[in-house]
C-alpha cells in the first residue's frame, strides 16, 4: 500500500501530515535541548559543590586528613565530582546526536518536501492549463457551430426569397459555408485538446502525482525512522553512564565501608600524644614554722625559689604551663628543629623530615648518576655532545647532595636529641605512675593515719624534686653526672661538624674515647682527647671495645 494509489486525491492532506511530522521532530529536538540545559545546570551545581567542600590546602598540610573519616568524606566528594561529569556526558551526547543531528536533518528534510510539493503543484498546474485550453477550444466550437448553422439557415432564407437578388444569395451561400468550415476546423481544435487533456489527465493521476506522493511517502517514513532513533539514543545515553554512575556510587559505599571510629581514636592520640608527663603533687607549704628556717629541697618548706622563701616567679610560670594543658595556650615560635613542639610530636616531625630529605638526596643521587653516564657517553661518542657542557648540572646536583647530606645529619642529631629526652623522662614517669597506684591502693584499703602521713611525707619530698625538674632534660644534664672511664676507642672515618645541641664535632682521623655504644638510634656518645664529650653519627666511626 503507498500513498499514490491510495491518497491519490488527497494532495492536501498528505502536505498537511508532512507538515505535521516536521514539526514534531522540531518539538522533540526543543524537548531534548531543555533536558540538556537542566543537565548542563545539574552538573555545574555539582562541581560548585565539589568544589565548594574539597579542601582549599593540600592534604599533607591537613592533619585531619589522616583520620579515615574524613578520607571517606574526600572520596565521597571525589565519586560525586565523577557523578556531574557523567551528567556533563550525557548533556554532550545528548546535544550533539539530537539536538544537533536531528535538528540538521530535519532541515533537509523540510528542503526535500518543499521540491516535491512544488513539483506537485507544477504537474497540477499544467493539467489545470490543459483543462482551460480544452474549455477555451470547446466553447470555439460551440460558438462557432451555432455561427455556420445560423448562416445556413440565413442563405435559405434568400434562396426562397423572390425579392432577393442573385448575389445576395450568392453572398448568403459562400457566408454559410465559411461558417461551416470554420465550425470544421474549430471541432478539429477541441478534439486535439481533448485527446492532449484526456493523457495529460492520465499521467497526472496515474504517473506523475503517484510518484511524488511516493517520494513524500518514502521521505515521511526516513522522518519517522530518524525519529525514533532519536527516542532510542535518548536512552541509550543514559544507559551508557549508567555502569560509570554505578561504579561511583559503589566507590561512595566503599568510602563508607573503610570508616573505623578505633583507627581515628588511634589517629588522634598518634596526632596529638605530647610526650609531656603527668605532673605530680603539689607540695605542702608550712607557714607556721619559724621565719628563718632554713631552705631545703626535700623539707615541706620552702622549694627551690628566692631567699626569703618565695617561689621564683620563672619556676611558678614554667609549673603553671605544665600542670594545666587545657589553658590557653600562647603563641609559639615556630623553630628548625621543631623544639616548640612536644616530645612526641617532635619526633614525628623530625623523622617525617628525615624521610622527605633522604628521598630528595636518592633523586639527586641518581640524577647524578644518569649524569655521570650522559658525561662518559658524550666522553666516547664527541659527535653527540659536549661533556664539558654537563659540569654546571654535575656541580649543582653535587652541591645538593652535600646540603641534603648535611641536612638528614643535622636532623638525626635533633632526632637523637628528642629521643634522648623521652627515655631520660620516661623512668621518673613510671615510678610516679606507680606511687600513685600504691596512694590510691592504701587509701582503698583504710590503712592507719600514720601511713597515710608517711606517704604524704613521701610523695611531698619526692614532689618537691619533681616540681622543680624538668619535664624533660638537655644533652648537658648527661655530662653533669660523674665522668666515667671509657667502655673503648673509636676512629672518625669522617669530618663531622656537631652543630646542634648535644652533639660534638670530630675530625678525620682524630682518636675518641667510646663512652656509650649505639642504642639502635644510630647516634654514639664519645670524648674528645682535649676534652668534651658529645654524640656523633655510628655510621661516621671504626669502633674498638675494650
Amino acid at each position: 500500500m503507498d500513498w499514490g494509489t491510495e491518497l491519490w486525491d488527497q494532495f492536501d492532506t498528505v502536505e498537511r501530515h508532512t507538515q505535521w511530522g516536521l514539526d514534531l521532530m522540531d518539538k522533540y529536538v526543543k524537548f531534548v535541548k531543555e533536558r540538556t540545559e537542566i543537565e548542563q545546570a545539574y552538573a555545574k551545581q555539582l562541581r560548585n559543590l565539589v568544589k565548594k567542600h574539597l579542601p582549599k590546602r593540600t592534604t599533607r598540610e591537613d592533619p585531619e586528613s589522616k583520620f579515615c573519616q574524613y578520607q571517606a568524606f574526600l572520596q565521597v566528594v571525589k565519586e560525586l565530582n565523577d557523578f556531574a561529569g557523567q551528567r556533563e556526558l550525557v548533556a554532550e551526547n545528548l546535544l550533539t546526536r539530537i539536538c544537533v543531528e536531528v535538528a540538521k536533518y530535519s532541515q533537509e528534510l523540510k528542503q526535500e518536501r518543499k521540491s516535491h510539493l512544488q513539483e506537485g503543484r507544477r504537474a497540477q498546474q499544467q493539467l489545470e492549463n490543459s483543462f482551460k485550453q480544452l474549455e477555451n477550444s470547446k466553447r470555439k466550437f460551440e460558438r462557432d457551430c451555432r455561427e455556420a448553422e445560423k448562416a445556413v439557415l440565413t442563405a435559405e432564407k434568400l434562396d426562397q426569397d423572390i425579392n432577393a437578388t442573385k448575389a445576395d444569395v450568392e453572398k448568403a451561400k459562400q457566408q454559410a459555408n465559411l461558417r461551416s468550415h470554420m465550425a470544421e476546423e474549430s471541432k478539429n481544435e477541441y478534439a486535439s485538446y481533448l485527446q492532449k487533456f484526456n493523457h495529460n489527465q492520465s499521467q497526472f493521476y496515474f504517473l506523475e502525482m503517484p510518484q511524488i506522493f511516493n517520494k513524500l511517502q518514502e521521505m515521511d517514513e526516513r522522518r519517522t525512522l530518524r525519529l525514533k532513533e532519536g527516542y532510542s539514543v535518548f536512552s541509550e545515553t543514559e544507559q551508557q553512564v549508567m555502569p560509570i554512575i554505578g561504579k561511583c556510587l559503589e566507590g561512595m559505599k566503599a568510602a563508607a565501608d573503610v570508616v573505623d571510629e578505633k583507627n581515628d581514636s588511634q589517629m588522634l592520640i598518634e596526632l596529638h600524644k605530647s610526650g609531656f608527663e603527668r605532673p605530680g603533687d603539689m607540695d605542702f607549704e608550712d607557714f607556721s614554722q619559724p621565719i628563718n628556717r632554713t631552705s631545703s629541697d626535700s623539707s615541706l618548706g620552702n622549694p627551690r625559689g628566692t631567699l626569703d622563701g618565695r617561689l621564683d616567679p620563672r619556676l611558678l610560670v614554667k609549673s603553671k604551663g605544665k600542670r594545666w594543658p587545657f589553658s590557653r595556650k600562647s603563641k609559639t615560635v615556630i623553630t628548625e628543629d621543631f623544639s616548640h613542639l612536644p616530645p612526641e610530636q617532635r619526633r614525628k616531625k623530625l623523622q617525617q623530615k628525615i624521610e622527605e630529605r633522604n628521598r630528595e638526596l636518592q633523586k639527586e643521587l641518581d640524577q647524578r648518576d644518569a649524569l655521570n653516564k650522559m658525561k662518559d657517553v658524550y666522553q666516547k661518542t664527541p659527535q653527540m655532545g659536549d661533556p664539558n657542557s654537563l659540569e654546571p648540572k654535575i656541580s649543582e646536583t653535587l652541591g645538593n647532595i652535600e646540603r641534603l647530606r648535611l641536612e638528614v645529619q643535622k636532623c638525626e642529631a635533633w632526632l637523637a636529641d628528642a629521643e634522648s629526652r623521652m627515655l631520660s623522662n620516661r623512668p621518673d614517669s613510671v615510678t610516679r605512675y606507680n606511687r600513685h597506684l600504691d596512694h590510691a591502693s592504701a587509701l582503698n584499703n583504710n590503712n592507719c593515719s600514720h601511713d597515710k602521713d608517711s606517704l604524704n611525707t613521701t610523695h611531698s619530698d619526692e614532689n618537691q624534686d619533681t616540681l622543680n625538674q624538668p619535664i624533660y632534660t638537655e644533652f648537658d644534664d648527661d655530662f653533669e653526672e660523674e665522668l666515667t672511664s671509657p667502655i673503648g676507642t673509636c676512629v672518625a672515618l669522617y669530618q663531622f661538624e656537631g652543630s646542634s645541641e648535644g652533639t660534638i664535632s670530630m675530625l678525620e682521623g682524630e682518636e675518641l674515647g667510646l663512652m656509650e655504644e649505639d642504642k639502635g638510634d644510630g647516634w654514639t656518645r664519645v670524648r674528645r682527647s682535649k676534652g668534651g664529650e658529645g654524640y656523633v653519627p655510628t655510621s661516621y666511626l671504626r669502633v674498638n671495645l675494650n
